[in-house]
């Protein structure tokens, strides 16, 4: 073990007092549940009798990438159950209201313990899962290695190494390879992923292809959604999806920009966190724009100009409703959302410089012309305009989104053969499934 593994593990254990107040204090923030707060420091387990495979995403993206593949895993082993933790209340809301019917018994959702040492002993020590897969990039090193330390067989599945959280790693090699290195199977993005993977240290590195360009159309309440389009007629609309703080003062830059060409425009703005919403209001009144919340219940009224959607689960709806939207999380350094929500469903698109999270299939909308690159509140304001009273531009833009998406939904790389996106969910299914011992469980030996 390097020296940085037991200081991690060290300092973890002194800051939890500090920890169990910050969890307190997310709660009056609504970033946690005041009853299941016990879950972050690993208790609530409820280990089924049966084989259970446990799989961890962070939040909303990762947990809608995961649904096919649970899916998958359970049509092949009617004997297995699931243990599936995630790192965000919106994500725990979003998987009571996605996950199948029929999958309910055998899924149980549990909020992940904080990384500390005594948590996640105690976590693991309850539920005992006889295989584990985490998503994306979710490596936390005293989870890991208490998971290691029991036998548990892991994978790390969609995995994603971006060149500048390689960097990162590069300043600790030593840690970075007793961290990967724990990984019995890595299933990368694509070819860059899996080649900065293996230099850190992962071995059994592959390249499947991204479980995100696999995923279904958002899903959208018809009723809903033509109740909207009555509401908005014939104005001019936009959307701004998936903001982060500093992004919706841009986008409201733009929309009093915007406004002097077309005074009946509406700017609709989806924050990435929903309880963010009365803050995303309370600015726009203060710069004299009427705002109009969803959590209230109400459709935009023909005076108001910024409507802020700000429920849960809804994103499908608006972006069927907008032809033009700009994509979130890319002018502030948080590295971009998910593009190819929008590209799936006739959406012009506009993206910040900031994308590293989603830089493949940025880069290949970007070459397809397939998406608008923006820098600030003033070019999001002339693109934006550009495509409202230039129809044409827009669909055009729509339709290469739209083509790409259909074809080359998704090549592991850009220097590849595609993979066929139809079967990926199964085909991760199988390699996690192939984790699992053979036999029966063996006892657990504390």
């Amino acid at each position: 073990m390097t020296l940085l593994g037991p200081l991690w593990q060290a300092g973890a254990t002194l800051l939890a007092p500090a920890l169990r107040l910050h969890l307190w204090r997310r709660v009056r923030q609504g970033k946690e549940i005041p009853g299941r707060l016990a879950e972050r420091r690993g208790f609530g387990a409820a280990r089924p009798a049966a084989r259970l495979f446990w799989l961890h995403a962070a939040s909303v993206g990762e947990t809608l990438s995961l649904l096919p593949v649970l899916e998958a895993m359970l049509a092949a082993a009617p004997e297995l159950h699931l243990l599936l933790t995630t790192g965000t209340v919106t994500s725990a809301q979003l998987l009571s209201s996605r996950l199948p019917e029929a999958l309910r018994p055998r899924v149980q959702h549990r909020f992940v313990p904080l990384d500390v040492p005594a948590w996640c002993a105690r976590f693991l020590a309850g539920w005992r899962p006889d295989a584990a897969a985490f998503v994306e990039s979710e490596l936390w090193p005293n989870l890991l290695r208490a998971t290691d330390r029991r036998g548990v067989p892991m994978a790390l599945v969609n995995a994603r190494m971006s060149a500048r959280s390689a960097r990162r790693w590069k300043l600790v090699p030593g840690f970075a390879r007793e961290v990967l290195g724990r990984f019995r199977l890595v299933l990368a993005q694509t070819r860059a992923d899996a080649a900065r993977l293996i230099v850190l240290g992962a071995t059994e590195v592959r390249c499947l292809g991204n479980l995100k360009d696999a995923a279904p159309p958002l899903p959208a309440d018809p009723i809903a959604l033509a109740g909207l389009r009555a509401a908005v007629g014939d104005r001019p609309l936009w959307l701004a999806a998936s903001t982060h703080p500093g992004e919706e003062t841009q986008v409201l830059a733009a929309h009093a920009s915007m406004a002097t060409r077309l005074p009946a425009l509406l700017t609709v703005i989806v924050p990435r966190h929903p309880e963010r919403g009365a803050a995303v209001a309370a600015e726009a009144a203060a710069l004299g724009l009427a705002a109009l919340r969803r959590s209230s219940g109400a459709l935009p009224a023909a005076g108001t100009a910024i409507y802020v959607a700000d429920t849960l689960g809804e994103l499908g709806l608006f972006y069927r409703l907008a032809r033009l939207a700009f994509v979130g999380g890319s002018l502030v350094p948080h590295g971009g959302q998910n593009p190819l929500e929008p590209a799936r469903l006739g959406c012009a698109i506009m993206l910040g410089p900031h994308t590293w999270n989603f830089a493949d299939p940025v880069g290949r909308l970007l070459a397809a012309e397939a998406a608008l690159p923006i820098a600030d509140a003033a070019t999001l304001a002339a693109t934006a305009l550009d495509v409202l009273t230039n129809p044409c531009r827009g669909e055009n833009v729509a339709k290469a989104a739209a083509a790409l998406v259909a074809s080359s939904m998704v090549s592991p790389s850009t220097d590849g053969p595609a993979a066929s996106l139809e079967t990926l969910p199964g085909q991760v299914a199988r390699a996690l499934l192939e984790l699992l011992p053979a036999g029966p469980r063996p006892a657990d030996a504390g």
